[in-house]
């Protein structure tokens, strides 16, 4: 099967109802459909291998992200963000190829590879003119849907490869097919170039819940557009729920009445944060989702009944759940495994496995899953007696004290509990005694100081073996975080370095 089936049935089904709202214009589903077929043919006439979008979000992306696996090639979201060495890398490794937006861009990094540059306007009445007479059936090609480029760190991003089967057993397993009210909305603010901007696109559709994009995140836009469209869902990164609180409580409170649930992830929720949204909205379901690009997004949840069974319970083991990302969906496998692959008890630590048919694994350079199909996620966490999956960071992140593995977020977390503190970072830093010691970055919660060397290194010390202990101590007005809200270690690794 293919992708374009989700589209193809929403349009079936209700043509003219409306399936896509951006910047005041209002998209049919059965206008997106015949879209998406125009762009198909436009990708053929070019014979261009790829598809690659270098804009913020709109229509363009759902019509690029369709008309792609009509044409049977893949879909391939750039980072508008990224400079412009790194962007010229990544245009050369999909060349040549279909570029949606930024024309002067693309003409300047990459001239020579062949490209056929379109900004938004023009692809989408390009689009809009070869819709009728387009090819209704969809291309096979290779069969990968996507190709979505991970964040490099020391070595060039990996092509992570989602094949149509990959997507469609996500969606097919966790959405209802037309289970929106016509008076439901989505409201999507990730960018498009990440694994959730792609899975909210196509779980909307397949529900057929009208999607309202937020190209450029703003707290005061996302809660204007929130309240005039009526949105009853959302999906938010830490960040951006830590700013839509922060104008919530300086007074900014449009009519949040219709907005039945926020899901977020991408990223560490501070506690505080999250009990103060269930604060701020009572009526509103939060769930936490945990994925991965490579898993075609959403891989575990911690729903609504979890966040208020949490919330109101005195137990210290389900109040702590609050801080989890909850239970694997029904249709994949989680195993907690140690350095030697040995699979691991309930409660202890070491890098996450995945299993499941929504589970690629699968880059351009190389596949990654092991002869039993699982996929090692990088990610660090552990299971409770319960099977509900806490995360302790990236499996590479942990700090090796004198052969002693040391997670950051258990240091983090104790630190967060101090009233002057509003963010803090915990990262390996070179030790000529031990190999590496704890290094901790902090941030102060305004218009407090920050608390005193002395003062950190008593508190963890107090909760936490001694081992824990920092050995370096910087303060900053705020840590580093990329768009999504992932904290950006290597960062905060530079402040500790000297000379």
């Amino acid at each position: 099967m293919n992708i374009s089936l989700l589209l193809q049935m929403a349009a079936e089904a209700e043509p003219d109802r409306i399936g896509l709202v951006c910047d005041g214009h209002r998209w049919s589903y059965g206008a997106l459909l015949g879209a998406a077929r125009g762009a198909a043919a436009h990708i053929l006439e070019t014979g261009a291998t790829h598809v690659a979008l270098l804009d913020e979000s709109s229509e363009a992306a759902a019509i690029a992200l369709f008309g792609a696996a009509l044409a049977g090639v893949p879909y391939v979201p750039l980072n508008y963000r990224l400079a412009d060495a790194d962007l010229g890398a990544l245009l050369k490794r999909v060349a040549p190829a279909c570029v949606i937006g930024d024309v002067d861009r693309v003409q300047r990094l990459d001239p020579r590879s062949g490209h056929i540059p379109l900004s938004r306007g023009d692809f989408v009445a390009c689009a809009e003119a070869l819709a009728v007479g387009a090819p209704e059936d969809p291309r096979e090609g290779e069969g990968i849907a996507a190709q979505i480029f991970t964040s490099g760190t020391t070595a060039a991003p990996k092509a992570a490869l989602l094949r149509h089967a990959n997507l469609l057993s996500y969606i097919l397993g966790t959405v209802d097919f037309a289970s929106a009210s016509p008076e439901e909305a989505a409201l999507v603010c990730v960018p498009p170039y990440h694994i959730a901007g792609i899975a909210a696109l196509m779980s909307s559709i397949y529900a057929m819940r009208r999607i309202v994009l937020l190209p450029a995140f703003d707290p005061d836009a996302w809660l204007e557009l929130a309240a005039s469209e009526r949105a009853s869902n959302a999906f938010v990164v830490p960040t951006m729920l830590a700013r839509i609180i922060a104008r919530m409580d300086a007074g900014h409170r449009p009519d949040l009445s219709s907005l039945q649930a926020i899901a977020y992830g991408g990223g560490r929720m501070p506690l505080e944060l999250i009990e103060r949204a269930l604060a701020l909205l009572p009526d509103t379901g939060f769930t936490n989702a945990y994925g991965l690009t490579e898993t075609s997004s959403t891989i575990a949840l911690l729903g609504p009944e979890d966040h208020r069974a949490a919330l109101a319970s005195d137990d210290p083991a389900v109040r702590a759940r609050l801080a989890s990302v909850g239970k694997p969906l029904p249709t994949v496998e989680i195993e907690i495994r140690d350095e030697d692959g040995r699979v691991l008890p309930a409660g202890e630590r070491g890098e996450i496995y995945v299993r499941g048919e929504q589970v690629s694994g699968e880059y351009r350079e190389r596949k990654a899953l092991d002869a039993g199909g699982w996929f090692p996620t990088r990610d660090a966490g552990w299971l409770d007696a319960e099977g509900y999956l806490f995360l302790a960071g990236r499996a590479d992140d942990v700090i090796v004290r004198g052969g002693e593995n040391i997670s950051p977020g258990e240091i983090e977390d104790v630190l967060l509990t101090h009233p002057s503190i509003a963010d803090a970072a915990a990262v390996a830093v070179p030790s000529v005694e031990w190999g590496e010691a704890v290094g901790v970055a902090i941030a102060a919660r305004a218009p407090h100081p920050a608390p005193s060397e002395d003062e950190l290194r008593t508190l963890i010390r107090n909760r936490l073996r001694s081992s824990r202990v920092p050995e370096r101590i910087v303060v900053v007005d705020a840590l580093p975080y990329n768009e999504m809200g992932k904290l950006l270690r290597r960062e905060v690794k530079k402040l500790f370095q000297t000379g």
